[in-house]
């Protein structure tokens, strides 16, 4: 048919053949055969597009590891060397076995003597269009499996980080190190007001070591200053010596700690620090911010987008929409349970409270200034924007410390408060929860809840978490000895094991193998990050800046 191109036997011959391809290449049986057997028996193989021994992929350059086995942290780090056109990757199967499998399925009568030509289309159609389809199906199920796993770690390990335990009445002096520009400080009193700021120069280019320490003294004895937070940022280590040499020449008992500075420049630089603190330089800022995040990490940590906090892997080459859905749940679930002091929180707070939206957490914020105190929990629903519908949705997560009803600083509902009220005649030790629920009439898990509530009212959770690790001295990698045990924070953890600051400038890694005596399916079922651990040094590369640890116990 000279009209649709094919005027030859030959033209007419290939394009039955393409046809065939097409048709084979789409064959829902045939798929699943490939499928199958690229999960039983695939390998990935990864190669260096170019041989660099100091690339972040090295171990990746001449790599293979079978399909069903490949570890999802493994995954992300191989997808990220080959978009930043480190490595190249491909999927190497049993082609000879899966064509002798679909020639078996697809040519039933041996005798048929179009038989090579049918042979011919099967396996171009395999190598042009099946082969592909498939490989880049398996790399798709791959990273999504990867990505889902790397998400519910994020949010694993964002959970004890915003409960981590506050630290309350103390006077804090937050540093936010730097080089070139210098340490901002910050020193804020107990309720996270800003007292006083400047800059100092203890680390290079300047080193104004004796001039910072005379400044830092006269800011601590001017506000009484009680815990030192330093970010654990660019020049943490060197800012961390010249804190210790203070300490040591101080009159009173001061401690410092290390604070996870993640996100905090983005704080800065953000809308709500600018309303904050529109008068401030953005480098002021994040020096508030960090301590702050000492005194309460919760109410610190909300002010910024979880995934910018930093506590998981490769989270910048996740689903972003599918990572800020699930962080945010982890976040609202976290001010929940703790609560938020009606009186004192923030816009940046009150948004995660169930629900409110942002424009009732600024009516909310509006309302305390031009009203004062709230006194009740009745005047909520004077609040613009916040009817009845929300009012019962919220309530019981907004505490009032010191007003007319001193169950509106507990977790009980203003619905159940008459229950409340009858429980408060008994003693709660010795409350009969079954029979007691029939006989008010309230479901006994709600009734439990009320008892818990009364028995610690204002209670914070959080109070229960270890506290972090105060410092009066330093360590420095020269320090460190194989077998050495130390006391550690647990900062991180991720599908390979835990990062563990240890009180020197690098973090040391426990290798999954080393968290337990016993075999462990995952980090997460030994450690959380917060945790206060016992590690034993395995082994110090100051070269490269690692420390392998254990907590495996002796035998």
């Amino acid at each position: 048919d000279a009209e649709k191109d094919v005027d030859t036997e030959e033209a007419a011959l290939a394009g039955a053949m393409d046809i065939i391809a097409e048709i084979i290449s789409d064959n829902v049986e045939y798929r699943d055969i490939v499928r199958n057997i690229v999960y039983k028996e695939g390998i990935l193989k990864v190669e260096a597009i170019q041989e660099d021994e100091d690339s972040p992929y090295s171990m990746y350059h001449d790599y293979e590891e079978p399909i069903k086995s490949i570890a999802n942290h493994r995954v992300l780090a191989i997808n990220r060397g080959e978009k930043e056109k480190y490595l190249k990757v491909s999927l190497i199967l049993p082609e000879e076995r899966i064509l002798s499998k679909l020639i078996s399925k697809v040519i039933v009568n041996q005798d048929f003597y179009g038989k090579a030509y049918l042979e011919e289309s099967l396996e171009d159609g395999y190598n042009r269009l099946l082969f592909p389809s498939i490989e880049r199906e398996t790399r798709s199920n791959l990273t999504e499996r990867a990505e889902e796993d790397a998400i519910d770690v994020f949010a694993l390990n964002l959970e004890p980080l915003l409960m981590q335990s506050p630290i309350r009445g103390k006077v804090v002096m937050g540093i936010d190190p730097g080089y070139r520009t210098g340490c901002k400080v910050a020193v804020i009193d107990d309720t996270g007001k800003l007292l006083s700021y400047t800059t100092v120069y203890p680390t290079p280019p300047r080193e104004q070591v004796d001039r910072t320490k005379e400044q830092l003294k006269e800011l601590i004895h001017q506000h009484g200053v009680d815990i030192i937070a330093i970010g654990n940022g660019t020049g943490s280590r060197e800012t961390e010596l010249v804190v210790a040499k203070l300490l040591e020449e101080l009159d009173k008992r001061l401690y410092y700690t290390i604070v996870d500075e993640a996100g905090a420049s983005v704080y800065s630089a953000s809308k709500v620090g600018e309303e904050e603190f529109p008068d401030l330089d953005v480098t002021i800022r994040g020096a508030v911010s960090i301590g702050r995040r000492l005194q309460d990490p919760l109410a610190e940590f909300v002010k910024i987008e979880p995934k910018h906090i930093g506590v998981g892997q490769y989270q910048h080459d996740l689903n972003q929409n599918r990572l800020d859905e699930a962080l945010e749940g982890v976040v609202e679930d976290c001010v929940n349970r703790v609560g938020v002091d009606l009186n004192t929180a923030s816009p940046s707070l009150l948004r995660y409270v169930a629900g409110i939206s942002s424009r009732v957490a600024m009516n909310l914020t509006k309302y305390r200034e031009e009203n004062g105190r709230f006194i009740s929990r009745k005047e909520l629903l004077d609040v613009k924007g916040l009817g009845p519908k929300t009012f019962v949705q919220c309530a019981g997560f907004l505490r009032i410390l010191g007003g007319e009803e001193p169950l509106d600083n507990t977790g009980v509902h203003p619905e159940s408060y008459r229950i409340a009220r009858e429980l408060y005649k008994m003693d709660l030790d010795k409350v009969d929860a079954a029979n007691l629920s029939k006989e008010l009439d309230i479901g006994l898990i709600t009734l439990r809840d009320i008892v818990e509530e009364l028995k610690k009212p204002g209670r914070d959770p959080r109070e229960e978490m270890p506290k972090p690790i105060f410092r009066t001295d330093v360590l420095e990698m020269e320090d460190l000895q194989l077998g050495m045990k130390l006391m550690g924070t647990v900062r991180n953890v991720v599908d390979f094991g835990a990062f563990v600051d240890i009180g020197v400038k690098q973090d040391g890694l426990i290798h999954i193998s080393h968290l337990s005596n016993r075999y462990v399916e995952h980090p997460k079922d030994i450690v959380k990050v917060g945790d206060i651990v016992e590690v034993e040094i395995l082994d110090i590369d100051v070269n490269r800046g690692r420390i392998s640890l254990s907590m495996k116990e002796s035998n």
